[in-house]
């Protein structure tokens, strides 16, 4: 990626990634609700989710999968300063995800914040823990993007509940000689800030499919185009496109337009589901795991959803 001259940089260490074990079929959803396989699959891509049991929450999938990531960089708890957790699923805003998590995973007093930018919340959280890595005001980060989406979903409404699924993937940060984790390009799309939403506290997850595909494939592409040129990349020079797992349909419409023709497009949500701020890491750390990807090889992530919101930028892989 564009070096530029003495400035230091950031990278990824390791990547880790947690689902719950019930897995939740087409099948299984045609029992309760007027869907079926082919139905689903035709429209969203997804064969199955899983979701978390009722005595497994968010912070629980964010420990197992910060664990994971936190054992494959090579470091101890001691070493990490700071906790971001992106999540847009808890049941309670206060206290915060991140302390919970930090606490649980016996990292000692790290700062801690929470980022809720729904789907592309994982992007925004890396891009923040790379700016503190590059500034100096942490050495080593830990981000977790966790959702427990099963709980915000109306489970006899199939627009949404064929969808949307639980799991949570993590990433370790620290210093590098140079660059190794690009210039995000973010920003929102606040007038469409209906187009999922949960209305109140005791509402379920509404989502205007139509409204959002269209956006998503039609005013994306340029974000992730523009990704690679502030990374100094050609799209062609990629090794994987990871955006978020929303739909298979929307995924593959973006790829086309990016025209990264050497690059495994994720395609992670036919097992997994729409994990929102989740997707990405777990995702990339599914690829990594098994051996879709190589290590020193570039990838365009590009998270995207309720806001609306979206990020993107280019990583090379740990």
């Amino acid at each position: 990626m564009r070096l530029s001259q003495g400035a230091p940089g950031a990278k990824i260490l390791a990547f880790g990634g947690y689902q719950p074990a019930d897995i939740v079929t087409n099948d299984d959803l045609a029992k309760r609700i007027d869907t079926n396989d082919e139905w689903i699959q035709t429209r969203v891509g997804i064969k199955e989710r899983r979701v978390a049991g009722p005595g497994e929450s968010e912070i629980d999938l964010a420990v197992q999968a910060g664990g994971k990531a936190l054992a494959a960089s090579g470091l101890s708890s001691s070493d990490i300063d700071l906790v971001i957790v992106a999540t847009c699923t808890l049941e309670a805003q206060i206290p915060n995800a991140s302390a919970r998590v930090a606490h649980r995973l016996g990292i000692e007093a790290p700062g801690a914040f929470d980022v809720n930018a729904a789907c592309a919340g994982f992007c925004y959280a890396l891009s923040a823990a790379a700016d503190a890595v590059r500034a100096g005001s942490a050495r080593h980060v830990l981000v977790v993007g966790t959702e427990k989406l099963s709980q915000w979903v109306d489970h006899d409404d199939r627009a949404t509940v064929v969808i949307f699924a639980d799991g949570a993937g993590a990433a370790v940060v620290g210093p590098s000689d140079q660059p190794r984790i690009g210039p995000v390009v973010w920003g929102s799309a606040g007038d469409k800030f209906d187009a999922i939403a949960v209305k109140d506290r005791n509402s379920f997850l509404h989502q205007e499919g139509q409204t959002v595909f269209r956006w998503a494939t039609t005013a994306l592409h340029p974000v992730a185009k523009l990704a690679c040129e502030r990374a100094g990349v050609d799209p062609a020079e990629l090794s994987a496109f990871v955006p978020h797992q929303a739909n298979l349909r929307i995924v593959e419409a973006i790829a086309r337009k990016l025209g990264a023709d050497n690059a495994v497009i994720a395609r992670d949500i036919v097992l997994a589901g729409n994990t929102s701020a989740a997707s990405i890491p777990l995702a990339l750390s599914r690829m990594i795991e098994r051996g879709e990807v190589q290590p020193g090889g570039l990838a365009l992530l590009l998270g995207f959803g309720a806001g609306l919101t979206y990020a993107g930028q280019v990583i090379e892989i740990p």
